[in-house]
């Protein structure tokens, strides 16, 4: 059952949050994707004499075009490089176990390895994550009770390696770590209608509703298995104890039903 609650039919200034909050209550509080479809097309005016040609109206997208946008949350991602392989994850969520596995040379057998992660919440440097030492061959296998949310770069390094540095790294994948909520659907009866952000909300429009994140935050969304990246258009949800209220096309999407409980995070931009 789709929940509409909001009453809103005027325009509200889209106001940006002067602070984001700490990375662990990001997900209830903040947010690649694109904007939602929602563009009034331009006022053409009554011109005196030989007019140019109204610039078109850009076209909204299907709803179907949303499929396109959605991705796998899961299976793993791995890179190799320096002689060093390392695989992660795609997704996981806050206090649960994550796996990081690889192999560095057999030179570097017995050799500590380090997960390092960089992120927001890392102040964009690479921080120390958890670690093991390699095996007689030189695989490893690291798990990590996953404390702090966001998207995150993941490489593993091999301790001990001097000045070789980052030399002694292996490529970075990226993981992101969500934190659970309850999000609810809106959009039915609200159509043409504009957001608090100013978007003109349709059928096809990708976007997220929340109470404070600043508006275009881009936020990641994941249900049953699936991923979608999309922009922060309204305000709300301010019932049901929800977090998040996604636009119907986003749901659909995502083949969310109605209210249940997601995993979402805000994904800010590196400085």
């Amino acid at each position: 059952m789709i929940v509409s609650r909001r009453v809103i039919s005027f325009v509200v200034p889209c106001v940006s949050a002067l602070l984001l909050v700490p990375s662990i209550a990001l997900a209830a509080s903040a947010g690649s994707g694109s904007g939602g479809s929602g563009f009034e097309p331009p006022t053409v005016g009554q011109p005196a004499a030989s007019p140019p040609p109204a610039a078109p109206s850009p076209p909204s997208p299907s709803p179907s075009s949303a499929i396109d946008k959605v991705q796998s949350g899961k299976g793993t991602v791995s890179a190799t490089g320096n002689g060093i392989t390392v695989a992660s994850p795609v997704t996981g969520v806050l206090t649960n176990q994550m796996q990081f596995t690889g192999r560095v040379p057999a030179t570097d057998a017995g050799a500590v390895v380090e997960i390092e992660r960089l992120g927001r919440q890392t102040g964009w440097t690479w921080a120390p994550t958890a670690h093991a030492k390699a095996g007689s061959k030189g695989s490893f296998t690291v798990a990590w009770r996953a404390n702090h949310i966001g998207r995150f770069q993941i490489r593993a390094v091999v301790e001990g390696a001097g000045q070789a540095g980052a030399a002694s790294a292996s490529p970075t994948v990226t993981t992101i770590v969500y934190l659970p909520a309850i999000a609810t659907l809106y959009g039915p009866g609200l159509y043409g209608n504009t957001t608090a952000c100013g978007e003109v909300l349709r059928p096809s429009t990708l976007g997220v509703a929340n109470r404070t994140l600043p508006c275009g935050m881009l936020v990641s969304l994941y249900y049953g298995g699936r991923t979608i990246v999309v922009p922060v258009i309204d305000r709300g949800p301010y019932a049901n104890g929800a977090s998040w209220d996604l636009t119907e096309a986003t749901g659909r999407a995502l083949g969310m039903p109605g209210t249940e409980t997601i995993d979402a995070v805000s994904l800010p931009s590196a400085p």
